[in-house]
């Protein structure tokens, strides 16, 4: 039986950047056609609002680029959105890299001035603890 994925929303065409756009991945968006994927953001639903000020991890906070703590909203939305996978039946997921919500092993570093660091983003590392196989749109699955 093939894979299930649930996948950063952003991937599969959605405006939920933090700008306000989207970050097309085709390869996503069939894979959300064909009823093989299920969209989500965490940040949206942690309740912050598209556009928003970009964010970065800070240790183990989520800070904006204004200085406010967002870690809460960025809790609840992955909590949110790892229950989304659970009931549909998703076992993977394809995220989009670098995020603070959604990229794993190589994340921002929390300056923001684009430099990376070793790191997991929020969602990510919830859906490792919960055995999810991980993805991105930079290195997606061979059957995606």
């Amino acid at each position: 039986m093939a894979a299930r994925y649930i996948v950063s929303a952003c991937l599969a065409g959605e405006h939920c950047r933090y700008d306000g756009g989207d970050n097309t991945c085709a390869r996503v968006t069939r894979l959300v056609e064909e009823g093989r994927a299920i969209p989500a953001c965490p940040e949206q639903l942690g309740g912050l609002d598209t556009p928003r000020s970009p964010c970065e991890r800070v240790g183990d906070r989520v800070m904006n680029r204004d200085g406010h703590d967002v870690t809460l909203a960025f809790e609840q939305g992955a909590a949110r959105a790892v229950e989304l996978a659970r009931q549909g039946g998703c076992t993977a997921a394809i995220l989009k890299s670098r995020s603070p919500s959604c990229g794993f092993d190589r994340i921002y570093d929390g300056t923001f001035s684009h430099a990376l660091c070793a790191g997991d983003g929020v969602w990510a590392a919830m859906l490792r603890a919960e055995g999810f196989v991980l993805y991105s749109e930079e290195q997606l699955p061979p059957e995606a």
